[in-house]
């Protein structure tokens, strides 16, 4: 079992800057993937970026490769998502997820594990 929350939503105008963090709690932390998802209104859940605890090998989706960063802090059991140069389609609910994933990093059905979901807002 593995417990996941999301923190460090909010609000901020385009072009700013924000952290998200996740603390992870549970056995086996080390063979997860962990991931960040986002889901705006009337759309489905989306792949944003995901990260392997062991090697800390990483994984974005084109649309926020070279903004968006996701590392881990071990002895924290946490992970957290820079995002920077925020624009308005950013907006959205993004969720924490777990999983041992071995291939398709991008597809949310792998990930056993969810967060409550933190909202980010980005005005124009």
């Amino acid at each position: 079992q593995v417990q996941l929350v999301e923190s460090g939503g909010g609000l901020v105008q385009a072009g700013g800057s924000l952290r998200l963090s996740c603390a992870a709690s549970g056995r086996t932390l080390s063979l997860y993937t962990m991931g960040w998802f986002s889901q705006a209104p009337g759309k489905e859940r989306e792949f944003a970026t995901a990260i392997t605890w062991t090697s800390g090998s990483t994984y974005y989706a084109d649309s926020v490769k070279g903004r968006f960063t996701i590392s881990r802090d071990n002895a924290k059991n946490t992970v957290y998502l820079q995002m920077n140069s925020l624009k308005p389609e950013d907006t959205a609910v993004y969720y924490c997820a777990a999983g041992i994933v071995g291939g398709m990093k991008g597809d949310p059905k792998n990930y056993r594990y969810w967060g409550q979901g933190t909202q980010v807002t980005v005005s124009s």
